[in-house]
């Protein structure tokens, strides 16, 4: 079997074992397709006061996406950690095959139970405030929308491989929920914030993403915004790669691998 062939199979055997972990999971599994709803609620209750339906369209698409970034940023970041109570941390750094390996499914499963929430809150969108989201290019939207998950498990898969070295860097991922939905624009505008911030955002894959799955809805050409998302998601995909054998060696060297 070929390098690349083994890859993908511990990607794939990976993925469905995860997806197996997190649907008995009562934090990642239930909690991540209740607290979407949740948000998705107060947002569109908010925006609902403005009586412009476009206006509403514009928050639920927002909305829906905006609980893939809440999954990611909360549940990504504490992977490894989780891993690390549960005392499967060596076995997962030990195993005969690089950690980028064994770790990047645990974000794409994360991510598949994103796709979920997005899809929910979409329908819980049109049942209970009858939005309804006329997708012009649904080829587009479906790419994009692909594309933002993708990069967005990356992103995640960057910030799990912290904890391997840094026992509280799990925190990140809480720290960065909240602001992440205002700088990837998913219920705010860009243009009301300063040049500064919109720098900021731009280095975020779910800011293009978002971009890219309005203009799919609304007709645009959302091409460019997608490969700028994908771009960023391979991007953070080597850095994560990168960054995941430097600090195992390290976290050998100082011994904390298994400190809890």
């Amino acid at each position: 079997m070929s390098g690349l062939a083994r890859a993908v199979r511990v990607l794939a055997v990976g993925w469905v074992l995860q997806l197996k972990i997190l649907a008995v999971s009562a934090f990642d599994g239930i909690l991540n397709i209740v607290y979407p709803l949740f948000f998705a609620t107060c947002a569109l209750l908010m925006f609902r006061q403005n009586g412009d339906p476009q206006t509403l369209v514009y928050a639920g698409l927002g909305a829906a996406v905006m609980g893939t970034w809440s999954a990611m940023a909360t549940s990504a970041s504490g992977a490894l950690q989780g891993q690390r109570w549960q005392g499967t941390l060596e076995l997962l750094v030990t195993a005969p095959t690089r950690v980028a390996l064994a770790v990047l499914p645990i974000t794409a499963a994360l991510a598949t139970v994103a796709l979920y929430s997005l899809v929910a809150t979409l329908i819980w969108g049109r049942v209970l405030f009858g939005i309804e989201v006329a997708i012009v290019s649904p080829v587009g939207f479906a790419v994009a929308l692909l594309v933002t998950l993708v990069s967005l498990a990356t992103f995640g898969f960057l910030l799990s491989v912290t904890v391997v070295r840094y026992r509280t860097g799990w925190a990140l991922g809480n720290l960065l929920e909240y602001p992440g939905w205002l700088l990837c624009g998913f219920l705010v505008p860009l243009d009301l914030f300063p040049e500064w911030v919109r720098w900021i955002a731009r280095a975020l894959p779910p800011t293009w993403g978002m971009d890219a799955i309005r203009a799919a809805a609304a007709g645009r050409d959302p091409w460019f915004d997608t490969a700028v998302c994908a771009g960023l998601g391979i991007g953070y995909a080597a850095l994560g790669a990168f960054l995941s054998e430097r600090l195992i060696d390290s976290a050998r060297r100082h011994a904390t691998l298994a400190l809890t």
